[in-house]
């Protein structure tokens, strides 16, 4: 590739890394979006309060509330089947977490687990606020990028992490596989959403030839952490290099529901 070839995509880039975030703030602040959203509020008053658009957009990526409430509802539902299917009833597990909780999509679904607790956690400290505010019984926790997490060794019964993994470089991903087993007690279970096979069509062809021979692969590696950062996992990596110190219990091609083509994987600690 000739040098202003190479000096116009670093540019693209260090465009995209400060663009990205401000886009993801005018599409959520459209006065639509914002009529749509205090409607929504308003007809569901009974019901625990929803984020503000601009949130719901970080998690979702969409600021719609029906999208966001519904997903919340259908990856609820996914994990419930999933793990009851495997003689895993989620009501008697001792401690959950939502690990990258965002702004309770998911973790507001758990709010009639009274004997259960009910752990988030999450790198961005806006949205872990706004869940301490208004969902009040969940414990939330702050977490940095990069691990260990605050929490104890042997922790949690059950540790779910959709589409997080999947906006993380390679390495990242490992390490924090190893704070996922880490925490969890003994024979625990680990839920994972990751793009697999189904996002073939959406990769370029040097992208899909390293994802046919098994490698992940993953897009603006240095804007880990966000949306723009995006991660694609055959099934035979996460078999041999993600989960090798786990014990795959299922395998669901396009089974998170709540996160629309992603598989699911539902792995427990050795």
């Amino acid at each position: 590739m000739e040098i202003r070839a190479v000096g116009a995509l670093l540019r693209r880039f260090r465009l995209l890394t400060w663009a990205f975030p401000l886009y993801e703030r005018y599409v959520a602040f459209d006065s639509k979006v914002r009529k749509r959203h205090a409607e929504f509020n308003e007809n569901r008053a009974n019901d625990l309060p929803l984020p503000p658009p601009h949130m719901i957009m970080k998690v979702a990526g969409t600021p719609e509330p029906l999208f966001y409430f519904q997903g919340g509802e259908l990856a609820a539902e996914s994990i419930v089947a999933i793990l009851s299917r495997h003689d895993i009833e989620i009501q008697n597990l001792g401690a959950i977490l939502d690990f990258g909780c965002g702004c309770g999509r998911v973790l507001r679904q758990w709010r009639h687990l009274d004997a259960v607790e009910i752990h988030g956690t999450d790198y961005n400290q806006a949205l872990t606020k706004w869940c301490s505010r208004n969902l009040p019984f969940a414990r939330i926790a702050n977490n940095r990028l990069v691990p260990p997490t605050g929490y104890p060794d042997n922790r949690f019964d059950f540790v779910y992490a959709l589409s997080v993994l999947t906006h993380l470089a390679e390495p990242l991903q490992l390490t924090w596989m190893n704070e996922f087993r880490r925490i969890l007690r003994p024979s625990g279970v680990l839920f994972l959403s990751l793009h697999g096979d189904s996002y073939l069509p959406s990769l370029n062809e040097q992208e899909r030839a390293i994802f046919l021979k098994g490698q992940a692969v993953t897009r603006f590696e240095r804007s880990e952490g966000t949306n723009l950062c995006c991660a694609f996992h055959p099934e035979s990596f996460v078999r041999k290099v993600l989960a090798k110190d786990f014990d795959v219990i299922d395998y669901v091609p396009e089974g998170a529901t709540g996160n629309p083509h992603q598989d699911v994987w539902l792995l427990r600690k050795r």
